[in-house]
């Protein structure tokens, strides 16, 4: 345990910090799944919907540092070619 005053901040922080990632990635497992669900079940309009969701969301994460940018948008294109895949 941290006996400095600072230090005992930094760990309040990185604590709120730490939360507000696993909630951050955990919406993004969620819209992942929803829109994984969509596409074998073949609702397009669905699906459209939550990639439009997980875009929004992985560049919000990524301005916020959750996860790298390039990561985002490799997700958001890499989601973007199955639903044209799957909409062909």
């Amino acid at each position: 345990m941290a006996n400095i005053k600072s230090a005992k901040k930094r760990i309040r922080v990185i604590d709120k910090k730490t939360a507000r990632n696993r909630r951050v990635k955990g919406h993004l497992k969620d819209v992942f799944k929803s829109f994984d669900a969509a596409i074998a079940a073949g609702d397009m309009e669905k699906a459209k919907a939550d990639l439009a969701l997980a875009e929004k969301k992985l560049m919000q994460a990524a301005a916020k540092g959750t996860i790298h940018k390039n990561a985002a948008s490799r997700k958001v294109s890499r989601m973007t070619q199955r639903f044209n895949k799957a909409n062909a």
